[in-house]
C-alpha cells in the first residue's frame, strides 16, 4: 500500500522542499497540497488521505484547529505537525489532538523521513 499524503503549509518554498524529500521515501504519494486551513479541510475531506502533514501557524484556521475539526470525521487521517515554532506548548497541543507528533521544520529531513518510512512500511500506511 502507498501512504497517501496531504501537505499543508503556507510557505511554498518549504512545501517544495518537503515534496522533493518525500520522493526519497518508498511507498509514499503526495495527493495534493493546501496553503491554508480552510483549503486543507476541503481537500482532506475530498481526498481522504492517510496522513496530513500540517503546519501549525497559518492564515485563517491554524493547523491545530484543522486537526481538531478532522477528529470528528468518521475516518480521520493521521496528522503529523510541521512547525518552525518548536516549543513545549505546541508539542503538548499536538499530543492532546492525537497526532503522531511535531517535527521541527529546521530539522525535518532527519526527523520526518524516518517517521514516514515507518508509516509507509506498515500495513495500509499505518491506518486501519
Amino acid at each position: 500500500m502507498t501512504l497517501q499524503i496531504l501537505l499543508v503549509d503556507d510557505n511554498l518554498t518549504f512545501l517544495a522542499s518537503v515534496k522533493k524529500s518525500l520522493k526519497l521515501v518508498p511507498n509514499t504519494s503526495v495527493l495534493a497540497e493546501a496553503h491554508d486551513g480552510v483549503q486543507a479541510l476541503a481537500l482532506a475531506q475530498q481526498l481522504q488521505p492517510d496522513l496530513v502533514l500540517l503546519d501549525i501557524v497559518m492564515p485563517g484556521l491554524s493547523g491545530l484547529e484543522v486537526a481538531k475539526a478532522m477528529q470528528a470525521w468518521p475516518r480521520a487521517p493521521q496528522v503529523l505537525f510541521l512547525s518552525m515554532h518548536d516549543n513545549e506548548s505546541y508539542r503538548l497541543a499536538a499530543e492532546s489532538l492525537g497526532s503522531l507528533g511535531l517535527v521541527s521544520k529546521s530539522n525535518f529531513v532527519n526527523e520526518l523521513l524516518p517517521i514516514l518510512a515507518g508509516l509507509a512500511a506498515s500495513p495500509k500506511g499505518g491506518t486501519s
